[in-house]
Parts: C-alpha cells; structure tokens; sequence
C-alpha cells in the first residue's frame, strides 16, 4: 500500500471521529453521568463494588456519599495485591500492566493500574484524537506521508508474579496498534531501550535517514535529543534534517521554558506546536486549536472527573464538586475514576478552566510544592526527606531553604539551584551537596533518571544563605506571621533570584 494511499485512509478515518467529539461537546454533563453509571456498574462484582455496595448506587449523590476521595497512599495495599497476580479487586478485568512513576509522600515509586479498557478506549482513543484533531485544523497537511519520531521513557518493562512495570510510555509503545507502529519511528526495539546513551545515538542512526513529519515526547528528552542530531549532523537547523517537520506534540512538563530553544532549532513560523495533557493515571486534554495554550477537556475516555476547589483543598472537609459545577477561573485539585479501577482518586494535579462550553483548561502544577520543568516530578516531601538524612549525615542543622530550576540553553544541562539557611552550617559544604543530590536519587526515580551519567540534569547547584536572609525576604514581602510560608520547590525561579539577589548585596 502507498504511503499517499495510507494518509488519505488515514486522514478520512481520523476525521470521522471529530462528530464523536462534537457529541459530549454539547452534551458534557450528560454524557459524563452516564460514562459514571457504566464504570460503577461494570464494576459491581469487584472487591470494591462489593465493599460500597455498588448494585444500589444509581446516581451522582449517592456516588459521593459511599465512596471517600483517595490518595495513593490510601490504595496501595490494594494495588501491591493486584501487582501479585490477584484479580477483580478494584476492576473486572485482568490488570497486566502497572506505570511506574514517583511522587508519593512514602514512597520512592508509585505503580498505576493501566487496564487493557484504559489502554484502548484512553490512552490510544486519545492519540487518534490528538491526530483528528490536528488533521481537521490543517487541511493541506501532509502527515501521513512521512513518520512520526517518538521518544518514550529510557526504561524497559519488568515482569513480576505475571504482571509487568515500567514507564507509560514503555507500556504504550510495547502495546501498540498495527496503525500506530506503521506510521511511527524509531522500532519498538530501540524505543524500549533501557540505556539512554545507547539509545540515543540508536534512534539517530533509525531515523536520520526516515521522512519524518512530526515529533513527539516531553520538552526536555525531546531537546537532548534535538542537539546531538545537530551535533552528528553538522546542521544549523532541524529542517535541514527532516525538511517537511509540520508539527511537535509536547507534553509532561511545562513547555515555556523551552520554547524559545525549540523556535531557534526549528525556524519556521509555519511551524506547529500541539500539547497533551496526560499521565500514568489516563490521558485527559488535548490542544484543538492551532497557536493555543487552551486544552479541550475530553470526556469520553472512560475517565469520570471531579474537582476540588484548591481554596478549600486544605481544609478539614475540601468540598467535591462535579463537571458541572465548575467556574471559570477557579484553580482546582483534579480528582478522577478510571476505566483501570481508580475510584475518586486525586491525581496530585491543579488545572483552571478557561471555558465551560466546551471546557478547556490549562495545567496550574501540583497540590503539593514541586519541581517538574524536566519530568523529574520532585515534590517537597522529597526535599524534606532528603535533607533530613543530609542534616543527619553531615551533623548540621537547617533553618530554611527553597529550590528552582536552572533551564537549559542551547546545549548546556538543566539542573535544580538550592539556597538553604542553616543553623548550624556542614564542615564542607560541597560535600553536602554531594550528599544532598545523592538523596534526592535514592528517594525519587524520576530524578534519578533524569541525573543518570548528567544526561538531562547536572548535579544540583548550593547556595549558603546569609544569616536572616528569609526572614528579611518575608519582612520585604509584607509576610511576616505564621500563616506565610517559604515557598520550598518552584517551577520557576521567581523566588529563587529574589533570594540570590538578596543574600549578594545585603
């Protein structure tokens, strides 16, 4: 079959799909009421469905009043049984697959149920969708005629008591529909490559020669990747490479701070740049619109959505409220049950909604202080632990301390910047941060991927702060009092330069 033949089928299935979409555009609360009532149905006879008695329940309010809002924490009991082999506890079906990621309170790695239902109907559903979608925008696209460049996660799937582990996107890739490996590049083989150094230089040598018409995969890899194809290449640019690149869908972390690099690699205005909102637990938004920064809010892919109001998320009883009743504007908690058996489970995610018809959102970070402009999603229960084993070690006390990003640019590595305050300073402090970086690997493997042999990230940067420094910064924020705190982890370095400023010249 002729690749012009393949992207006409292509371009006419995909497009099919746009008044699928249209259907819970103009029908959004009914039609996700009703995906409720299925998820809670299908899964009557399970361990769970058993336990809240969900034969009886038949509406939204009786959904809420039997089944308690959970963490991972809350469930992990549950899933470490099901990750052994056991089956109906939480969903009907066999759970084969778990995405392992970090960011739990107490532990290093978190194992996300992924469903064979979640795998099609979620995850694949929403990368045909990301395609109807850009298809439908840009009549004269010539997509299909070449292949997308795809960079997954560097790690390989592990088989364990007959289930598998490993990054989503190992999972996806190993799973993925005929359609999708056709049109896709690198190979399976190299793309599930555990050795990022090795695999890296392999998907050069795959795709160099391939007629690649988009790229897909988080901001940061993404750029690494870019810069070593200049380097072997000995071009100025990607489209001296690959001349008919159209687009680059991006998602995972926040792609501001490395748009401007992205734009120098890839100079063409005509240029397109698509972002997804998904992660381990579901696929959730998707651009629509070319040039925007919105997201559509898709609501048939088995995924029902509830939301907290971030201004009562800390309280003793955060209120819950529907798709229904959400307001423009507002920062929210994004509390999710999934066709993989998470049942009103918080994600750790905090959107705004910038339209109600249709909804579309944009991504506001964490509930929790974290850093994740590079994938390494390290949140402040890291920090703390790992400054606590430091303080420990190198027999020092700490009195405050905040840490940010150093963006990459051009070539050089990211890296995190830390001003910490002590009370009783460490003998060698570059020890400390030897130390400290050391930690932060062992509690959390996103960032221990990320510091693997400087591949994406440099050892992180130290600075000693002043005696009073946050004291004063408060004092200067008009935020002295018990209320304010210092922000520990920011995706930004607003905080951060302030201080630096602060403690060079006072």
């Amino acid at each position: 079959m002729s690749i012009p033949l393949v992207n006409s089928i292509a371009s006419w299935f995909l497009k099919k799909r746009i008044y699928q979409i249209e259907h819970f555009l103009k029908n959004p609360n009914e039609v996700q009421l009703e995906l409720l009532m299925s998820l809670v149905n299908t899964a009557q006879k399970t361990e769970i469905g058993k336990q809240y008695d969900f034969p009886t329940i038949t509406n939204y309010k009786t959904f809420t009043e039997r089944i308690p809002v959970t963490c991972y924490e809350d469930i992990q009991p549950m899933i470490e049984r099901s990750r052994k082999g056991e089956s109906n506890i939480f969903w009907p079906k066999p759970i084969r697959w778990f995405a392992k990621s970090s960011g739990t309170t107490n532990a290093k790695s978190k194992f996300i149920p992924v469903s064979q239902d979640s795998l099609e109907l979620c995850h694949y559903a929403a990368s045909k969708d990301l395609l109807s979608m850009y298809l439908n925008n840009n009549e004269g696209s010539q997509l299909f005629n070449g292949k997308s460049l795809r960079l997954g996660g560097s790690k390989e799937l592990y088989e364990q008591n007959g289930t598998y582990f490993g990054d989503l996107s190992a999972i996806l890739i190993d799973n993925l529909p005929l359609w999708a490996e056709f049109s896709s590049t690198p190979s399976n083989k190299v793309s599930l490559m555990g050795d990022w150094e090795v695999k890296i230089d392999a998907i050069i040598k795959e795709t160099i020669r391939e007629n690649v018409t988009s790229l897909a995969g988080v901001p940061s890899w993404m750029l690494v990747l870019m810069n070593e194809v200049l380097v072997q290449t000995q071009k100025a640019n990607l489209f001296e490479v690959w001349e008919n690149l159209e687009v680059y869908f991006h998602g995972g972390v926040s792609f501001g701070p490395y748009e401007e690099q992205y734009r120098n690699l890839l100079p063409k205005p005509e240029f397109k740049y698509y972002e997804i909102y998904n992660a381990s637990e579901g696929f959730f938004a998707i651009q629509d619109r070319n040039d925007s920064d919105e997201l559509l809010l898709m609501l048939d892919y088995g995924i029902f959505y509830e939301f907290i109001p971030m201004d009562t998320f800390h309280t003793l009883d955060p209120k819950v409220i529907p798709l229904s009743d959400v307001e423009i504007g507002k920062n929210y908690a994004v509390v999710i049950t999934t066709n993989a058996g998470l049942w009103r489970y918080r994600i750790g995610d905090t959107i705004r909604f910038t339209s109600t018809s249709p909804h579309r959102v944009k991504v506001t970070g964490r509930t929790k202080h974290h850093i994740n402009v590079f994938g390494e999603e390290l949140i402040i229960e890291n920090a703390k632990d790992a400054l606590k084993r430091v303080c420990i070690a190198t027999k020092s006390e700490i009195v405050e301390y905040t840490a940010g990003p150093i963006f990459m640019i051009d070539r050089e590595k990211g890296a995190h910047e830390w001003i910490i305050e002590f009370k009783k300073a460490p003998e060698n402090i570059d020890e400390f941060a030897f130390l400290l970086d050391e930690a932060l690997q062992n509690i959390n493997s996103d960032y221990e991927a990320k510091r693997f042999n400087n591949l994406t990230l440099n050892s992180l940067k130290l600075h000693v702060a002043r005696n009073g420094l946050f004291y004063d910064w408060l004092k200067k924020k008009d935020k002295l009092g018990g209320q304010h705190k210092i922000p520990r982890l920011s995706n930004e370095r607003i905080y951060l330069d302030d201080l630096l400023q602060m403690n060079s010249t006072q």
